[in-house]
């Protein structure tokens, strides 16, 4: 047997016509019959080719036939309705399709020969399965349901994507078992019913040729486009994101509308604002409206009348001819970009739900007329699935805001979140009851402040070198382009001046100069250079220009070195503090709060007043203090294991400043962020502003120093707890025996304070 099968069936295929050639014998009979000539000339023919009425095994006697088949065919295929119809002789499922309609044969030439017509989403396991399921309900009085909608995706000669359901009339075929079929029990039936995945249990139960698949179907297809296009449409919006809603809609849309150069475009629209943007959801959306990354307010962009459809009626706005539209407005500036662009017809749609305007859904077309006031309304079908999809995304969007707000910037840490909410529930009863008051303040009395900094040593003088360095190599690399273009060009003045700067960046840099050379070269330098469009002295103009891309120009590698270094050491740090708060908490909750500068700096507060449940003790503070060492132990021994990966190995040092005083903190509405509160309550932040410059006492050298951990304290009592737990953590290995006792110097109204400095194990 030779017919084509896409993949393996339990059939063995037998293609014939009995009711055909019974009916072509009944006429015959009758020489009183309309059609008797035509029946007795067709069985003549039939005669001769013995396996029309047998049954036809191989696909060559189709072809062979061809002509006999498509006569004997002509009452169910009538040849007045040949260029209506979709419909073709077909066994279900299969590749096997002949005797096309006209209309049906048109539409495969439409999509070239090299198109291979397949059923969407249908593969070799739901093939198999199905056939199964046809023997188990003829033979086995099963009623399995596996019907499902079947769809060929034909492109038109233009490229568009047309959808045609698939109908089987399956009335002239029978299934019958041959000697390969084996009996099965009801609970065979019901295993396969549990199995649909297992495909080798289905084949040993029906296994190949069991069964006798004898006669012909009729296939049906009817144009499904725009009802199909909208349920894929649907499907693909469960899954919509800002970045694919671009390729989603605009694919669905051409085959809605029939125009395969139809371009669609999204802008969003800000209400509190009235303006539009392409900022869609945290990415850039492609707009034909509106340039990237600039915002157009509404009044602005849109002229009277398609403000008016879209922002007040809240409908379409369509323009046939933009060219005329134009002309009849020639200070509409939508029009105006648009035909700039050689756009010649357009459709805006607004996305609107509970009367709020989203954004607008853009159809463009560089054909007149191809889009107007009148196909604009083929949008009714999907517009409401897009604008729920566009403010499913919204809202998705904000609740991720807002979780990066809480988790990266807002400094209501989860341990004094409760009392944000009793204030917040508060003014809210106040509200509902018609009482007008302002929220509470929030305050925390009586906690104890813990501080301490991983620096990142001499940090600004490292800058300044690579600043230094990069300004060198860029001034160099100039002056070596401007001496090459003097002959066609006067850059004379220019050239001495650059001499002039390279020589001042052989001292220690200034500041301000940086931005002075800075100033100098893309204001008076580089506007000159644009202007040279010679052969090879532009190529050598525009490989300078290339270098100077922040991103990845080699005129700002060591500063980028340098952040680069920064970046990596504070990400590293930052998380190690971040992750060892988990264990913190347990000892007792208190607030915690990091800052990422030229190192990773932290405060603690403690106190029973952050989490009154909680019966707070000194104990808590001693452990918290001792946890606050050892992680800064950690972060020391971290940054030693990180250095010789940096590109750029700069050093850090480690400092704690201890406070036996309780203070208050307060929350800062204007600033949104904790502050001490009081005067008195202030000197320990001015300490800690002050601190980490501090020099020992009598001496230039400072009280930090790389690879050794400095506590600051303020009496005996402060040092003797200290000393415990230094001991401590010399038991653990992290710090050594080598202990300082330094003075340090008297700072601006603080005196006395005084300094421990251990030395970590490498």
């Amino acid at each position: 047997m030779n017919f084509p099968f896409y993949w393996e069936t339990p059939f063995k295929l037998l293609l014939c016509f009995p009711d055909l050639v019974d009916e072509l014998e009944k006429q015959a009979a009758d020489p009183t019959h309309e059609c008797f000539m035509r029946a007795k000339s067709l069985l003549a023919e039939i005669e001769k080719h013995p396996e029309i009425r047998d049954g036809i095994t191989d696909i060559s006697q189709i072809y062979e036939n061809k002509d006999l088949l498509s006569r004997m065919l002509e009452t169910v295929f009538p040849p007045a309705l040949t260029r209506n119809e979709i419909k073709a002789i077909s066994i279900p499922y299969t590749g096997l399709i002949f005797n096309h309609t006209e209309r049906f044969r048109q539409i495969l030439r439409n999509a070239g020969e090299n198109f291979d017509i397949i059923i969407r989403d249908f593969d070799e396991h739901q093939f198999y399965i199905m056939n199964c399921c046809l023997i188990l309900n003829e033979f086995y009085g099963t009623h399995l349901d596996f019907s499902k909608p079947l769809f060929y995706d034909i492109p038109t000669a233009e490229g568009i994507i047309k959808h045609y359901r698939i109908l089987y009339n399956a009335d002239f075929l029978d299934i019958l078992p041959t000697e390969k079929s084996l009996a099965l029990t009801p609970e065979d039936i019901d295993h396969l019913m549990d199995n649909y995945d297992d495909i080798a249990l289905w084949k040993e139960k029906f296994p190949k040729e069991s069964f006798l698949l004898k006669g012909y179907t009729i296939m049906s297809l009817f144009d499904a486009t725009i009802e199909n296009a909208v349920s894929i449409f649907k499907e693909k919006l469960l899954g919509l994101t800002s970045s694919s809603l671009h390729l989603r809609t605009e694919s669905i849309l051409r085959s809605i509308f029939r125009l395969p150069e139809l371009e669609v475009g999204l802008c969003i629209y800000d209400d509190e604002e009235e303006t539009f943007s392409t900022d869609a959801f945290g990415r850039q959306a492609k707009s034909f409206l509106v340039q990237s990354g600039v915002d157009r307010k509404a009044k602005e962009m849109l002229n009277k009348q398609a403000y008016h459809h879209l922002l007040e009626k809240k409908t379409y706005f369509a323009v046939s001819k933009i060219s005329d539209f134009l002309a009849a407005n020639p200070d509409s500036i939508l029009s105006k970009y648009l035909y700039e662009q050689k756009y010649q017809s357009f459709i805006l749609a607004p996305m609107v739900k509970n009367r709020r305007l989203f954004g607008v859904l853009e159809l463009v077309s560089k054909n007149a007329k191809e889009l107007n006031s009148i196909n604009a309304n083929k949008l009714d079908v999907v517009m409401p699935f897009l604008t729920d999809s566009i403010e499913r995304v919204v809202a998705e969007f904000q609740n991720q805001v807002e979780a990066i707000i809480q988790d990266h910037y807002t400094t209501i840490h989860r341990s004094v979140y409760w009392k944000f909410r009793a204030v917040a529930k508060k003014l809210i009863y106040h509200n509902q009851s018609g009482i007008s008051r302002q929220a509470d303040e929030i305050l925390f009395p009586d906690v104890y402040p813990l501080y301490g900094q991983v620096d990142i040593k001499g940090s600004s003088d490292v800058r300044n070198l690579s600043v230094q360095n990069d300004l060198k190599h860029q001034l160099a690399s100039l002056l070596t382009l401007l001496e090459n273009i003097n002959g066609a060009h006067d850059f004379v003045r220019e050239t001495e001046r650059v001499k002039q700067l390279l020589a001042e960046l052989d001292l220690p840099i200034m500041a301000g100069t940086e931005q002075y050379i800075q100033n100098y070269i893309d204001t008076r330098i580089h506007p000159q250079l644009k202007q040279v469009n010679e052969g090879e002295l532009s190529v050598m103009v525009n490989n300078y220009l290339d270098e100077t891309m922040t991103e990845n120009g080699s005129f700002r590698r060591n500063v980028r070195m340098y952040e680069d270094s920064i970046r990596l050491i504070n990400e590293k740090l930052a998380a190690l503090l971040d992750q060892r708060q988990s264990e913190a908490q347990l000892i007792f909750p208190h607030y915690y709060e990091r800052f990422k500068t030229d190192g990773v700096e932290h405060n603690l507060y403690i106190g029973r007043s952050i989490s009154p449940t909680h019966v707070f003790d000194h104990r808590h503070l001693q452990a918290l203090r001792l946890w606050q060492i050892r992680v800064l132990c950690e972060m020391e021994r971290l940054h030693h294991r990180l250095k010789p990966s940096l590109p750029f190995p700069l050093d850090v040092t480690t400092l704690i400043m201890v406070s036996g005083s309780t203070i208050a903190i307060r929350f800062r509405m204007d600033e949104k962020r904790f502050d001490v509160d009081g005067s008195y309550n202030a000197r320990f932040e001015i300490v800690k502003k002050r601190i980490d410059k501090a020099r020992i006492l009598n001496s230039t050298e400072r009280i930090t120093e790389t690879g050794k951990i400095t506590i600051v304290y303020s009496n005996r009592a402060e040092e003797i707890e200290y000393l415990g737990y230094i001991r401590i953590l010399q038991e653990e290995n992290l710090l050594t025996t080598e202990i300082e006792n330094l003075q340090v110097e008297d700072l601006q109204g603080v005196s006395g304070l005084k300094a421990l400095r251990v030395k970590l194990v490498s």
